[in-house]
């Protein structure tokens, strides 16, 4: 089977969207996939919440410009089958950079041809940053699916029909024709609040099936992760938080076509769905 290269994004910062990335992947490796995490964020959150450095010169940023190999710059993490391309402050200047070159918006989807093709990865999440700019519509281009974290607030429709704009310009032009959005993920969600419930019953009647059945709590532990460098599977594998990312895992395999998930290693298993606030 190909390898799937699933983009996470939002133009909105503070959706869920790294959190999303880091834990999707982490998910997938713990029962059975080969994950690769592409980090193109200059903030380099997926990095850190992966537990690796922000090192000078071990970014993405020279293959983009077609100067180096991107599989040279693949980084094991401390988590069986889960590898990363680890990011840093130079992707900053990508922006300008790239928009001068030829075939600008297809340097990611270039870079990462090799590495898809070689066999090693069954899924590449890609970390998009929190704009529309040219790192974001390289990983559109890259990408199979898209996967669109939304907080539970008033202004989570406003983000994803220019997102859905962005994706019909992309498929038209012929830059990332077969381009699917692989679904809505619901984000921060507080059951005790009833703007969450009503953001999400009006995310649902706008975007029907697209939107995941599974809903991601805000939660104290999975803001506490990041800073512990840990995927909340092991940071606290028997959170609220870490049940959702599970079972989205579910969802996302299916979606993609990969198949039902295999037990992880610790044997855990899980319910259809997730909407919680506990820590």
């Amino acid at each position: 089977m190909p390898t799937r290269v699933i983009s996470i994004a939002n133009q909105k910062g503070g959706v869920g969207k790294t959190t999303t990335a880091v834990n999707l992947a982490a998910c997938l490796a713990a029962v059975g996939q080969r994950v690769l995490v592409f980090d193109l964020d200059p903030q380099a959150n997926a990095t850190s919440g992966l537990g690796l450095e922000k090192t000078p010169g071990a970014s993405a940023y020279r293959c983009l410009l077609g100067e180096e190999a991107l599989a040279e710059k693949i980084q094991r993490t401390a988590y069986a089958r889960l590898d990363l391309i680890p990011s840093e402050v130079d992707l900053c200047g990508a922006d300008l950079e790239l928009a001068r070159l030829e075939h600008h918006l297809q340097r990611a989807r270039q870079c990462l041809q090799p590495v898809c093709q070689s066999g090693r990865y069954d899924v590449v999440v890609i970390d998009c940053p929190p704009s529309l700019g040219i790192l974001t519509l390289n990983a559109f281009a890259a990408a199979d699916g898209l996967i669109v974290p939304l907080q539970c607030e008033y202004y989570a429709l406003e983000g994803i029909s220019m997102i859905h704009k962005l994706m019909a310009q992309l498929r038209n032009s012929g830059v990332s024709p077969h381009l699917e959005l692989t679904g809505v993920l619901m984000t921060m969600f507080d059951g005790r609040t009833r703007l969450s419930h009503q953001v999400v019953s009006e995310v649902r009647e706008h975007f029907g099936a697209t939107v995941f059945e599974t809903v991601i709590p805000r939660t104290t532990r999975l803001a506490e992760a990041p800073s512990h460098g840990k995927p909340i599977i092991d940071y606290d594998r028997y959170s609220a938080g870490a049940a959702a990312y599970e079972v989205l895992t579910q969802e996302v395999m299916k979606r993609l076509g990969l198949g039902s998930p295999d037990p992880d290693v610790h044997g855990r298993t899980t319910s259809p769905s997730v909407v919680g606030t506990g820590t």
